[in-house]
């Protein structure tokens, strides 16, 4: 094969990937569309209790204002308590959540948990949180996280109306002080609106452990993290694929925007790498084919960006083309981003979605890449 007839066959998969890309990304924004808000909100029996669990370490500077938070929420402490399992932390993270839980009007409990190696801190300290929770719902969420007044009781309503077996909540960051904020923000939107996505169609891939909630009876009916438990990562989505195999359907997420968790973006390159890379890792461990051939789709859709870009830039394919391969893969990311931004209270950021999708296809193949490496840090502790 000639190389100008090679390059033509590149350029007939780049089209066919990236049309089938656009496809893809409208049927998401329709099945991001169709998801309802919850019906309005009900009592709450009397018997019911909710048990939150934060796993935290060294979080001395964020914990007060989660915890104090807690203490606002609309729904009645009666029907809550907060497990606060602390890991080891080197800092004065135990103090602050004694201190504050001896004055707090919702029930908070500080569990130290031992100083022992484990592959996966924050799935142990859930597993043991599930021997001292005494509520029917578990909710994690993380300690550098901030809630709304609602937002339990958002959860809750949506719970007893829906009796899903686990339920994903939407996650996006404070407030942006920077460009590098506003990209956080339009990327961690596509992830949450995939997610979301994902369950309206009956298929979930993606949540996110910082609003999750899941029935106890079923964590242990699925046997927890059993088989993933050495698995830095996945806390949250290995659960969301056993829950989803043992009971089709019954996974939801709830749009609503009381239900809204809020944590700070990364503002150092370190950290951001190192919590991508956690998450990216995950990808080749997936036992579900759905989440793991669509992770492997959309780096080879980026990929292709990446590609057309180099057959442009070296005459293979005309700019014509490559302007028409860009909108492919563009525009509908557009529609897409947009509505979930919109939803996510975050419109200043819309603006920054072409910046977004100038990096994103790098972004998407060089973490794709990077985490095939099986070595990861996460607060101080090297994890592999």
């Amino acid at each position: 094969m000639s190389g100008a007839a090679f390059n033509s066959w590149i350029a007939l998969v780049i089209w066919i990937l990236l049309g089938s890309y656009a496809v893809f990304t409208f049927a998401l924004t329709f099945l991001w569309a169709r998801i309802r808000k919850p019906a309005a909100t009900m009592s709450i029996p009397a018997d019911f209790l909710i048990t939150v669990i934060i796993p935290v370490r060294n979080e001395a500077e964020n914990i007060v204002a989660l915890l104090e938070d807690l203490d606002r929420q609309t729904l009645p402490t009666a029907h809550f308590e907060v497990l606060v399992m602390d890991d080891s932390s080197t800092d004065n993270t135990a103090d602050i959540v004694r201190a504050f839980s001896a004055n707090a009007k919702a029930r908070i409990k500080l569990t130290p948990l031992p100083d022992e190696r484990t592959s996966a801190p924050k799935k142990r300290a859930i597993e043991t949180a599930m021997t001292l929770a005494m509520g029917k719902l578990i909710v994690t969420t993380d300690g550098d996280c901030r809630a709304q007044a609602g937002w339990l009781h958002a959860i809750a309503t949506c719970y007893l109306h829906t009796g899903a077996k686990l339920i994903s909540s939407p996650v996006t960051f404070t407030e942006e002080a920077s460009l590098t904020d506003h990209l956080q923000t339009v990327e961690f939107a596509s992830l949450i609106g995939s997610g979301a996505a994902s369950m309206s169609a009956g298929y979930p891939s993606m949540c996110n452990g910082a609003n999750l909630a899941y029935e106890k009876a079923t964590f242990l009916e699925v046997n927890g993290y059993d088989g993933v438990r050495h698995i830095a990562s996945g806390d949250d989505e290995f659960l969301m694929h056993k829950v989803a195999a043992r009971h089709p359907g019954s996974v939801r997420f709830l749009r609503h925007r009381d239900a809204i968790i809020r944590t700070a973006p990364h503002r150092n390159w370190a950290s951001f790498y190192r919590q991508r890379k956690r998450w990216a890792s995950k990808w080749k461990h997936y036992q579900n084919k759905t989440p793991l051939v669509l992770a492997v789709y959309i780096f080879a859709s980026n990929f292709s960006a990446l590609l057309a870009g180099g057959l442009a830039l070296t005459g293979s394919i005309s700019a014509f083309a490559f302007w028409g391969m860009l909108a492919l893969k563009c525009i509908p990311e557009w529609f897409f981003l947009g509505s979930v931004l919109n939803f996510l209270e975050k419109r200043k950021s819309l603006i920054f979605i072409p910046v977004t999708q100038i990096f994103y296809s790098l972004y998407v193949c060089f973490f794709g890449l990077a985490a095939q490496k099986g070595q990861y840090e996460w607060k101080g502790r090297k994890l592999s």
